[in-house]
């Protein structure tokens, strides 16, 4: 994986990507070029039409990201590839004439855009299938030499199993005398030399997966692994990057402490964030108006109480705050006062309520929280004080997620499906604590876009 803002993106991706833009730029120029022989004049030199293309090609991709392309699925189904080319592209044009109505001066004639549109499908379709049978996800696969034989490597293998992992394991060497979870793994003690046999299978990265690292380190072994130029990884670490989640079964407090990550350089990261959040909340407040007006009166309509829904949630720091969200559930959801969570087909969902959920209207109002600084547009969804007191009790480091402002999407929401209850909660703190060790602008844009991801296909829809 390449690492870009303290981000992993896989290879594949990277590459997809990169031949991606490429190829909207060239299905750019061939409509101007197309349509411009049409009707009979010179086409010019493609610098002359820069920003109409580079328009073009950035939206495109834009719209690309945001609605999956590059998943898991990018180089295997051809039929999901379509599927999601063709929603993005057609999105993407629906950005470009907002993006033309705004700086009409730089803009693509009707005619060239559905042209470069077709053309851009075409040659979109043809890369992922070029490149899935050649190619596929397999060729960017890392080889990868596990030190350990126990459970923890038996996760590393059941990982690497998976269609979308970004690594294959090349072999298993098991360095206890404990029995083996991982039988084929072979005895560091038949190995007279280690970093030879890293040299004969091709491996790329040695993994750490030991169960007792206390007075078991093999540090001769490591060091002559890594100074023969093969990066050596420490299980909690690699499982981070691998799977975009901070593993609590393995973390430790000093693995957070010395771990790359929860930088300090974040003022001006955060001062962005801040403008970010106040300029868009504020226009979002303002043209959403009407929307929020319209279904505050057909909530009113559709069951009996109030139109919005107050609660009092955790923020920042463990500090409490008063949420506001059109109301989705009937009034009387907790009459007997034990407060519960929401599950799915929860039945105290009004009928209305059903729809708001799924569009995420009844989120609009949250523009409010995110203009007084209590919240953010992204970050781990905020609980009710009750649950926080018993989730800190039972999952370690829950803390720690109200290290950053909660947010109205996530990392979590993005990567984990909807889920009530003790396991989920877990699943959801391991996403929320990556992104609280790893944030930056470029993760906050990549959220916001696979955003719309979630709501199209009600992927985590409540």
């Amino acid at each position: 994986m390449i690492r870009l803002f303290k981000h992993y993106v896989p290879h594949a991706v990277l590459l997809l990507g990169m031949v991606d833009f490429a190829l909207l730029l060239l299905a750019g120029e061939l409509g101007w070029v197309l349509r411009a022989h049409q009707i009979g004049i010179a086409p010019g030199a493609p610098a002359a039409r820069a920003i109409q293309l580079g328009s073009f090609a950035v939206l495109i991709q834009m719209t690309m990201v945001a609605v999956g392309v590059y998943g898991p699925d990018a180089l295997r189904s051809m039929r999901y590839a379509a599927a999601r080319l063709l929603v993005a592209v057609s999105l993407g044009v629906i950005a470009l004439s907002a993006f033309y109505f705004l700086v009409p001066a730089k803009t693509l004639w009707r005619s060239n855009l559905f042209y470069a549109m077709v053309i851009a499908i075409g040659l979109l379709f043809a890369n992922r299938l070029l490149l899935g049978t050649l190619l596929g996800a397999a060729a960017f696969r890392r080889r990868v030499l596990v030190l350990g034989a126990g459970e923890r490597a038996e996760r590393l293998r059941q990982l690497g199993e998976r269609p979308e992992a970004g690594f294959a394991i090349a072999g298993f060497v098991g360095m206890s005398d404990s029995r083996p979870v991982v039988e084929e793994a072979i005895p560091r003690g038949v190995l007279k030399n280690l970093t030879r046999h890293v040299e004969i299978l091709g491996v790329s990265e040695v993994v750490l997966a030991l169960e007792e690292r206390r007075n078991a380190l093999p540090l001769a072994d490591l060091l002559r692994v890594k100074t023969a130029g093969v990066h050596v990884n420490e299980f909690s670490t690699f499982l981070e990057r691998e799977t975009g989640r901070v593993d609590l079964d393995t973390l430790n407090p000093s693995w957070l402490i010395f771990s790359d990550g929860f930088s300090s350089g974040r003022m001006l990261s955060s001062a962005a964030k801040r403008l970010f959040d106040v300029a868009v909340s504020l226009l979002l407040l303002v043209f959403t108006a009407p929307v929020i007006a319209l279904f505050a009166l057909a909530v009113k309509l559709d069951s009996r109480g109030p139109a919005f829904f107050r609660q009092t949630r955790v923020g920042l720091y463990g500090q409490p705050f008063e949420l506001i969200k059109l109301r989705s559930m009937r009034a009387d959801a907790e009459a007997d006062g034990r407060p519960r969570f929401a599950a799915r087909n929860d039945p105290r969902v009004t009928r209305l309520g059903r729809l708001i959920r799924k569009l995420r209207i009844d989120e609009l109002p949250q523009s409010w929280s995110v203009l007084k600084g209590e919240m953010s547009f992204v970050g781990p969804r905020p609980e009710r004080p009750e649950f926080v007191a018993d989730l800190e009790d039972k999952l370690p480091y829950y803390a720690e997620r109200h290290m950053v402002k909660p947010g109205i999407t996530g990392w979590a929401q993005i990567n984990y499906p909807y889920g009530a209850g003790l396991e989920d909660s877990r699943h959801k703190l391991e996403y929320d604590l990556y992104y609280a060790k790893n944030y930056t602008p470029f993760l906050d844009i990549l959220i916001l876009l696979q955003t719309l991801r979630v709501i199209l296909w009600h992927e985590g829809a409540r």
